[in-house]
C-alpha cells in the first residue's frame, strides 16, 4: 500500500481539459471547453463590400445597355429626317465640362475621361461607321496615344505620313475624323490652306479637351471632319490668313484682336498663318486691321478646360 501511494505521488499531473475524477470515480469539477472558432468580423465586412462593388458594376452595365436602347431610338429618328451628323463637338464640349466639374474621390480624372470618351466614341461609330486617320510622320507613338485614348480600340485607326495624306481620307470619306498634330512642323508647309472652301474639311475640336499636368494623352492635336457646322462648337475660330509679306508688326497687331498664331509657313508667293482667335472676333476684323490680307475659316473648337495640379486626382488621389 505504502509502495501504492508513492506511485501515485510520483506519478506526473496531467493537464487535460477533460472531465476531472474524484478517488470515488465520481465527477467533481467540470473544466471548460475551448471556445470554437468564429469568423473574424473583418472578413464579413469585406464580403459586404464586395457584395456592393458587384451590385454597382450590375447598375453600370444595365445603364449602358440602357444607353444603347436609347441610341438606337436615336438611329431610327435620324433616319426618319433624313441623317444627320453624328459628332456634335460643342455637345462633346459641354458633357465632358460637366463631368470633370462634378467629379470627386479617388478615381483620378484621367481615368474618368478615358471612360467616357470610349462609351461616346463607340456609341457615335455604333450610330454611323467611321476611322480615325492620323498623321504619324512626327511619331507614331504619341498621336497613336491620343487616338486610343479620346476614340478607344473599337474605332478602326489608320495611320497615313503627313498631313496631305489624312486631308485627303477625311475629304474623301463618308465620316471619317482626321488628327493631326497643333503644334510642331509637319513638313508639309501650310496645310492648314487645303481646308479653305466651302466643301473642304474643317477643324471641330483641338485635344486633349481636359488640359491638367501630366496628362496620359497630352499632345495637343486638331480633329478633321467634314461636320455639320450647326454641330461646331464656336468658342474659338480658327482663321487661314495668307500675307503678302511678313512684317514685325503683325504679332502685335493679333495680340490686339485676342488672336494667337498658331502656325505659319510660306505660301502662294507669301506667308500664310493659322490664328486662333474667340468666337466674338469677327474675322473681317483681322483682315481691316493687315493690309493686304485675305482671311478664311478653316474651323473651330470648344474653349480648352484648365484643370489644376490640385484638383486633377493623379496627382493627390486622397484629397
Amino acid at each position: 500500500m505504502v509502495n501504492d501511494h508513492r506511485q501515485r505521488e510520483d506519478r506526473p499531473a496531467i493537464k487535460t481539459h477533460q472531465k476531472a475524477f474524484n478517488f470515488r470515480g465520481t465527477c467533481s469539477k467540470t473544466v471548460s471547453m475551448p471556445d470554437q472558432p468564429t469568423s473574424p468580423p473583418a472578413v464579413d465586412a469585406l464580403t459586404q463590400l464586395r457584395a456592393e462593388i458587384d451590385r454597382i458594376d450590375l447598375e453600370m452595365h444595365r445603364l449602358l445597355i440602357a444607353r444603347g436602347e436609347i441610341i438606337d431610338r436615336l438611329i431610327a429618328v435620324k433616319r426618319a429626317q433624313g441623317g444627320g451628323c453624328a459628332f456634335r463637338p460643342e455637345r462633346e464640349a459641354q458633357m465632358m465640362r460637366a463631368l470633370v466639374e462634378r467629379h470627386r474621390g479617388l478615381l483620378p480624372v484621367d481615368a474618368v475621361e478615358g471612360v467616357w470618351r470610349v462609351i461616346v466614341s463607340t456609341f457615335t461609330y455604333v450610330q454611323n461607321n467611321y476611322c480615325v486617320h492620323a498623321d504619324d510622320s512626327g511619331g507614331d507613338a504619341q498621336i497613336r496615344d491620343s487616338a486610343r485614348f479620346h476614340f478607344g480600340f473599337t474605332v478602326p485607326y489608320v495611320a497615313h505620313h503627313g498631313a496631305d495624306a489624312v486631308i485627303d481620307a477625311v475629304a474623301k470619306s463618308k465620316g471619317d475624323l482626321g488628327v493631326l498634330r497643333a503644334t510642331g512642323a509637319t513638313g508639309d508647309g501650310a496645310w492648314w490652306t487645303r481646308l479653305i472652301g466651302e466643301d473642304a474639311p474643317k477643324i471641330i475640336a483641338r485635344l486633349p479637351f481636359v488640359e491638367r499636368p501630366d496628362h496620359p494623352a497630352g499632345l495637343p492635336v486638331f480633329i478633321l471632319a467634314c461636320a455639320a457646322s450647326e454641330a461646331a462648337s464656336h468658342d474659338i475660330l480658327l482663321h487661314a490668313i495668307h500675307l503678302p509679306e511678313w512684317s514685325h508688326s503683325i504679332p502685335a497687331i493679333i495680340s490686339e484682336l485676342e488672336g494667337e498664331i498658331v502656325a505659319s509657313a510660306p505660301h502662294a508667293g507669301g506667308l500664310s498663318l493659322m490664328v486662333a482667335a474667340p468666337g466674338r472676333i469677327e474675322a473681317k476684323r483681322f483682315a481691316q486691321a493687315m493690309a493686304n490680307a485675305s482671311v478664311s475659316s478653316i474651323g473651330s473648337h470648344a474653349q480648352r478646360y484648365e484643370l489644376s495640379r490640385a484638383r486633377s486626382g493623379v496627382f493627390a488621389p486622397g484629397r
